[in-house]
This record gives structure tokens, C-alpha cells and sequence, in this order.
């Protein structure tokens, strides 16, 4: 890549600053207030914020390569091993690190800046997909690479999330959080619903290389965005505690806080036996339904075309206060759908139920990931959204690689019934025994 010239200071950095100031300001006082209730004009008021505007267009070009890399991903080590187990251990290789180090990545959120750990996590995942792409490209890649190489992805990942979901708290203002973790939504399931579908074909005409490879060059977007970011920076006080002090006291504001514990606990339930199913969906694509990679890329696309849809209606919501009913609606509907799913043998029916899957899905995981956020106090945030991602990036290979074994020994159809009964319970249990949860606005 040919060296590019920094840009020349010429006042830009302070004009910036300043167009941020001005519109938190004008925020605080309600000239720019933004009211419940739908509308198509509030959907997109997060992108009033310059610095929230880069971040979004950035995070679009990226997710857009990444789900390229993960339909791409999860074909290709079907197509060599032709076992759902293997779809079971590549999720399980991708989320282990999670475990290892995610508590670990909310302490560097809270201490460092999150814009520094982004830029050096983005990379490593750029370079990640550029060693995979040659690997393809050489015909020499085998399922041992491809887990391997999820390993060292979910390691930059475990670093990565913490500072970029609480990332977007220092783009906004707070009475904006919900609709910019909305449009957060919006720009990740709008490259889930166009990636898969991209990925593909891609697969089919020019194989799964190219796919990697376009996958590598989408980290610039991201990578230049953050550059561009007109960000103050945040004075982190030096606590001069350890970092297994740090996490000790994440844990115990989660622990003293039920809604927020309970909030977590539905989202890992949802991770582990709800969200994994997807990994079965390239099996699924050539066992059930009689297809081949176009199928599951259309599979996928159909989940995100679903999610895309509910997370514009969030944010078209505004600053609307009956959070907790919406959550509970999501967290009943996703299990049922899956349910219906597991019955289902005709392509244009799966796609139609995949597609309000993908819809109750996000609708649940972007309010329970909004009420976190504002529940939780500033110093703490980066530790408990650690926690938060650990349960919903860590729980979620785990449940992958049970689905995997299930599948191999019983089939897919059963372990997508067994797992959509088990998360109906969760949530039925959640809705009649914690009615606090339902009233949150």
C-alpha cells in the first residue's frame, strides 16, 4: 500500500471539537430534543454527531467484509470436512479467547483510550484475513488453519469489543445513546444482510479467497475513520489498583444490581442456546433445504435483512420509554420463530421465518444493551460492558460447539428444537418472575 501523506493541521481539529460542543449543547438546552414515538425523521439523529457519523459509515464498510469473511468462513470448512461438527469448532476456537481475556479488554477500556485500542485490534484482524485470503489463494488452506486463525481473530475480538460497544458513549450524548446503539444495529445487520448474499456468489464464482480478501482491505474504512475522529481527551484517573481489582469491582456492581444482572443473564441465555443457532445454517443450506453456498448466504442475508428492519424501528422510536415491554416481546418471539424454524424444509418459507428471527433477535439485544449502558455509571461502564460482551461473545462458542455435536449426533432440526425450548423458558421465567424487567423505560 503506497504511503499516505498526514493530513495538514489547519484548524479543522478545533472546528470539530467545537461542532460537537455546539450540538451537545443545544441537546442540553432541548432545541434538538428528540421525542418518543415513531418517526422516520428520528431515525438517523445520531448522525448529527460528526464523530458518531465517521464511526458509522467506517463500521459499515468493515462489517460489510466481515460477514463476507464469516459466511465465506463457515462454507469453505463444510466444503472440506463436510461435518456440522467442524461449524461447532470453529465457533468455539473464535469465542475461547473471550474467556481468556474479554474481563481483561473492559479494564483497558476503562484505563486507555478506547480510539487507540481500536485502531491496533482493527488492524490485527485486517492482517488476519490478508494471511487467510493468501492461504485460499494457494489452495493450500486446511480446517486447521481456518480454526486456528478464528482463534487469533477472537483474541483481537476479546480486546476489541469492550471499547467498541462503550466506544459509542463518548460520540453521543447520553439522551442519544439508545438511537445511536440503534443505528449501531442498523449499520451491522445492514452488511449482515448484504455480505452474506455478496459472499455468497462470490464463493461461487470466484471462490472463498476473494472473499478474504475483500474482507482485508474493508478494515481501511474503519481504520480512516477513526483517524479522522475529532475526539477530547478523556483524563482516566490512575487508580493504581491492579487489574484483577478492577475486574473485581465490575463484578460486584453487577452482582448488588439485579436488573442490570438480569439483563446480562437473558442476553447469555439468548447467547448460548438462541444466537449459536446460525452456526448450523451452511449445514442446514445443503442437508435441509437441498442447496449450496448461495443458499446459505441468502439464509444469512434473510437474518439481517430481519434485523436491519428492527433496529431502523428503534431508532425511528426516538427517546421512547417502554423499553422493558419491547425486550420482553423480543425475548418471547425469537425462541417461537426458532421453533417454526425447526419444521420448516421449503427455501421461501425459511427465509421469510429467518427473516423475523433476525428481527425479535435484535430487537432484544439492542435494548438490553441500551438499558445496560444507561443504567450503569461512566467509571464503570468499560468493565461492565466487558461482562456484558463476555456473556454474549463468550457464551455464544459454547453454544456453538453444542449445537455442532448435537447436530452430528441427533441432526439439525432436533438441536434447533431442543434449543429454542430451553431459551423459551428462559424468557417465560424472565417475564413472570422478574415483572420489574418489563417496566423499564
Amino acid at each position: 500500500m503506497p504511503h499516505k501523506t498526514p493530513p495538514v493541521n489547519d484548524g479543522s481539529d478545533k472546528n470539530a471539537l467545537l461542532e460537537n460542543e455546539v450540538l451537545n449543547a443545544e441537546l442540553s438546552r432541548g432545541n434538538l430534543t428528540v421525542e418518543s414515538g415513531f418517526s422516520f425523521r428520528r431515525t438517523f439523529t445520531a448522525l448529527k454527531y460528526p464523530n458518531y457519523k465517521l464511526w458509522f459509515w467506517g463500521q459499515m464498510i468493515s462489517m460489510l467484509g466481515t460477514w463476507m469473511q464469516v459466511t465465506a468462513q463457515g462454507f469453505l470448512i463444510y466444503d472440506l470436512t463436510h461435518s456440522p461438527a467442524y461449524l461447532g469448532y470453529v465457533g468455539f476456537a473464535s469465542g475461547l479467547p473471550t474467556w481468556i481475556f474479554m474481563l481483561y479488554g473492559g479494564v483497558i477500556a476503562d484505563r486507555i483510550s478506547k480510539r487507540k485500542v481500536l485502531m491496533i485490534t482493527q488492524s490485527v484482524m485486517m492482517l488476519l484475513a490478508v494471511v487467510l485470503a493468501v492461504l485460499a489463494f494457494f489452495r493450500v488452506v486446511q480446517p486447521w488453519h481456518i480454526i486456528s486463525l478464528a482463534f487469533l481473530l477472537g483474541t483481537a475480538n476479546a480486546f476489541d469489543a469492550p471499547s467498541r460497544v462503550s466506544f459509542v458513549n463518548e460520540l453521543v450524548e447520553k439522551a442519544d445513546l439508545t438511537n445511536a446503539i440503534a443505528l449501531n444495529s442498523t449499520m451491522f445487520n445492514t452488511a449482515t444482510a448484504i455480505g452474506p448474499a455478496i459472499a455468497g456468489i462470490t464463493y461461487a464464482v470466484a471462490g472463498p479467497a476473494w472473499c478474504f480478501t475483500i474482507n482485508a482491505l474493508s478494515f481501511i474504512g474503519v481504520l480512516i475513520a477513526l483517524k479522522k475522529m475529532k475526539i477530547k481527551e478523556r483524563v482516566i484517573p490512575v487508580s493504581g489498583r491492579s487489574a484483577f481489582e478492577d475486574i473485581k469491582e465490575g463484578l460486584k456492581y453487577i452482582a448488588k444490581h439485579p436488573v442490570v444482572r438480569i439483563l446480562i443473564l437473558l442476553v447469555a441465555s439468548m447467547s448460548l442456546f438462541g444466537l449459536s443457532f446460525a452456526t448450523l445454517l451452511p449445514a442446514w443450506s445443503v442437508k435441509i433445504l437441498h442447496g449450496d453456498s448461495a443458499t446459505n448466504g441468502f439464509l444469512q442475508s434473510a437474518r439481517g435483512a430481519g434485523a436491519l428492519a428492527s433496529a431502523l424501528f428503534i431508532a425511528s422510536l426516538g427517546r421512547f420509554k417502554f423499553k422493558g415491554r419491547l425486550l420482553t416481546i423480543g425475548s418471547i418471539a425469537f425462541p417461537l420463530l426458532m421453533l417454526l424454524f425447526s419444521f420448516i424444509t421449503i427455501v421461501p418459507l425459511s427465509l421469510g421465518v429467518m427473516l423475523a428471527t433476525g428481527s425479535a433477535l435484535i430487537l432484544t439485544m439492542n435494548i438490553a444493551n441500551s438499558l445496560v449502558q444507561t443504567l450503569v455509571p461512566d467509571k464503570l461502564r468499560g468493565r461492565v460492558m466487558g461482562v456484558y460482551t463476555l456473556t454474549f461473545f463468550g457464551l455464544f462458542p459454547l453454544g456453538a460447539l453444542l449445537m455442532g455435536i448435537l447436530a452430528e449426533n441427533f441432526g439439525e432440526a432436533e438441536t434447533i428444537f431442543i434449543c429454542a425450548l430451553v431459551t423459551l423458558s428462559i424468557s417465560l421465567m424472565v417475564f413472570f418472575f422478574v415483572p420489574a424487567i418489563k417496566k423499564l423505560e
